[in-house]
């Protein structure tokens, strides 16, 4: 996986559950706005509230409707679990599976070398690597994740910790056969000049063509140019990942007309008064990027 990818958000019905329609919708509106691949069931595709057969569901879903790869998040807190959900979206048509560090329990990085290479002996698709230590509360470490690399089966990673010194190292001590992925969107140009290939961003559910145009400039040399544009879109990536997370994500999305659905409990929808903001700031978002590219 090289480019510009999401994690594509659930659209749900305000009775919570899953809105089919919505999704193809929302497959269709993100591909028209040049995203490389869509990575369903991820983090803020609120993956940790659907069920096996939920997330089986939404990835067939996808894969249906997308024309560009897809890598469908499998992972969860135990093997049997992640190798059954792993072999569902391999049936269902995934090019690959995003698998998250196991949680909940503390792990060491022997530990977690061990779940990904015995994930990856069962896994009739490429296995991606997800660490994501804000949600999980362990990272995998770049000596960990270079001797993963060598199994023919793990393809990639993507590298949620905003740590750019960390994601240096795992670049430099992995092949050009392995794809590193950014997590974040605030860093991404700064994560392709450190030697990633391209990234999974929340944001891009928002402003897929802004997210894609960051990778595109730095890909035909206009690094500076990757990096100024991405600058606009940093407010905008903090506040649907951290201020106003997963209901802010989507309020956002809905300010642009995507067919982005509603929350699924434990989640409330975003206030009126976050509405209200995000609105603007998509509007002031897609502004300055505009201004930025005519400069």
């Amino acid at each position: 996986m090289h480019g510009t990818g999401l994690p594509l958000v659930t659209p749900f019905e305000t009775d919570g559950t899953i809105d089919s329609r919505a999704l193809r919708e929302l497959v269709q509106w993100v591909e028209r706005r040049g995203v490389d691949f869509i990575a369903p069931c991820g983090s803020n595709s609120e993956a940790p509230l659907l069920s096996a057969d939920e997330r089986a569901r939404v990835v067939e879903t996808v894969v249906e409707e997308a024309t560009v790869p897809v890598l469908a998040g499998t992972g969860h807190a135990g093997f049997d679990a992640t190798r059954r959900q792993t072999e569902r979206a391999a049936e269902a048509g995934a090019d690959a599976a995003l698998v998250v560090t196991p949680h909940y329990f503390q792990h060491d990085q022997e530990t977690l070398a061990t779940y990904f290479r015995d994930l990856a002996d069962a896994s009739s698709i490429p296995v991606y690597l997800y660490s994501v230590p804000k949600y999980t509360g362990v990272r995998l470490e770049p000596e960990t994740v270079a001797d993963l690399a060598m199994h023919e089966n793990v393809a990639g990673m993507k590298d949620s910790s905003g740590d750019l010194v960390s994601l240096g190292r795992i670049a430099r001590s992995t092949d050009d056969e392995f794809d590193l992925l950014v997590g974040s969107g605030s860093v991404y140009a700064h994560g392709l000049d450190a030697g990633a290939d391209g990234g999974v961003l929340a944001m891009a559910n928002v402003v897929p063509e802004l997210a894609s145009a960051v990778y595109d400039r730095h890909a035909s040399g206009e690094r500076g140019a990757a990096r100024e544009l991405n600058a606009t879109l940093v407010d905008l990536n903090e506040a649907v990942t951290g201020d106003d997370g997963i209901p802010g994500l989507k309020a956002a999305m809905r300010a642009r007309d995507a067919p982005a659905g509603r929350v699924r409990s434990p989640h409330l929808p975003a206030s009126d008064e976050a509405v209200t903001r995000l609105a603007a700031l998509v509007d002031r978002t897609l502004d300055d990027a505009s201004l930025e590219a005519v400069e």
